[in-house]
């Protein structure tokens, strides 16, 4: 079982590396979920495999130009990193996110995750 702080700085660490589906099977929960202002067929986000077939949707069509993690800032049992990603959807154009992820660790693995994107 991991601390907060081993799996906030983990999980930068896998995102900075760009190992999303890596991050979601050693640091997340079963039954973890998702609040993303992007799930826009209103899929429930629940479950470990829902995110990392999602993730993998995702990424089969996606080119990351760059990421960016900030350093994780802890509050009892939640941490928050600042995300900024440039990337392209296939068929999209070029766009730059910068997003607020705000996580909730229970029991050693990240129960849930959501995403505040400006």
């Amino acid at each position: 079982m991991y601390t907060i702080q081993e799996i906030a700085n983990r999980l930068s660490e896998l995102v900075s590396e760009k190992k999303f589906v890596e991050a979601y099977v050693q640091l997340y929960a079963d039954d973890a979920e998702s609040i993303d202002p992007l799930n826009t067929d209103q899929q429930e986000l629940k479950s470990l495999q829902v995110l990392v077939e999602r993730e993998e949707s995702f990424l089969s069509r996606t080119t990351i130009h760059q990421i960016k993690v900030s350093e994780p800032l802890l509050a009892g049992s939640h941490f928050a990193v600042n995300l900024t990603m440039d990337f392209t959807v296939k068929g999209l154009e070029r766009r730059t996110i910068d997003e607020l992820c705000v996580y909730k660790v229970k029991n050693g693995r990240i129960a849930s995750q959501q995403f505040f994107i400006n």
